[in-house]
């Protein structure tokens, strides 16, 4: 009956290891909580909260930067509110301004049309009959952003016949959504006999003459450059000075 079972001897000696650790730690390792002194009135340096006790023991000094922080599956911080919600919402935000963005900065038309002739002068010589005709042309921006025209080139026929070419270098902008005027004058010179005969001649009233205008337009936007083009058609009396402006007849525009 005087034996002793080995699970006694070695608890017994677990506990004489434990006692001889506990004597072995002097109270300046452990850091406390709170800046209390401790029960026999020593007085620890600094202090520290303890992340896995919630601010109930100690830590050793030097190991705070070494404990871990275990966080259970169940805990609710591992499943925020509303996540869906947030997700779906940046997903619409983001598709509304790619959507709106396209649709403002998505290019559109740019029309040219003729307007009106705003006057022909005629100066006869003994070889030529020289017409300067002013027109205004109306540059229509359907685009949501501004445009600008840097220069234009003309050149008016008669029966397929360059009579006058010119280019105009002028800077020209046109608001967003907006029609803004432009006006040119082109010289024309008529040197054919025929011709010269028929604006002459005193038996005709009036000596009409169709101009077919040719117009190439360079607008930019959006560091970007394209090419507009017009064609139309515009009749003027070669025997006199015109100065009533008149409508124009389009055969075309392009952009």
């Amino acid at each position: 009956m005087g034996v002793s079972l080995g699970s006694g001897n070695a608890s017994r000696e677990e506990k004489e290891s434990v006692i001889s650790q506990r004597k072995g730690c002097s109270r300046e390792d452990y850091r406390s909580i709170n800046r209390s002194p401790l029960e026999d009135g020593d007085l620890i340096e600094e202090t520290l909260d303890c992340p896995t006790c919630q601010g109930t023991g100690r830590i050793p000094r030097g190991q705070e930067n070494q404990l871990v922080a275990l966080i259970p599956y169940s805990d609710q911080r591992l499943k925020p509110t509303h996540t869906k919600l947030y997700v779906t919402m940046s997903v619409l935000l983001c598709m509304l301004t790619c959507s709106l963005a396209l649709f403002f900065l998505f290019p559109r038309s740019i029309f040219l049309s003729p307007v009106k002739i705003q006057s022909v002068y005629v100066e006869f010589s003994p070889s030529s009959v020289n017409m300067s005709v002013t027109n205004v042309l109306n540059i229509t921006n359907d685009n949501y952003y501004g445009i600008s025209s840097t220069y234009v080139d003309i050149q008016a026929l008669i029966f397929e016949k360059v009579v006058g070419r010119v280019r105009v270098i002028k800077k020209t902008q046109v608001r967003p959504r907006s029609v803004s005027e432009f006006t040119y004058t082109i010289n024309a010179i008529i040197s054919d006999e025929g011709l010269l005969n028929y604006c002459m001649s005193p038996k005709f009233n009036i000596h009409t003459l169709f101009l077919h205008m040719q117009l190439t337009m360079n607008a930019s936007y959006l560091a970007h450059s394209e090419q507009l083009s017009l064609d139309t058609f515009e009749y003027v009396d070669c025997g006199t000075n015109t100065t009533t402006p008149h409508m124009l007849a389009p055969s075309g525009a392009g952009s």
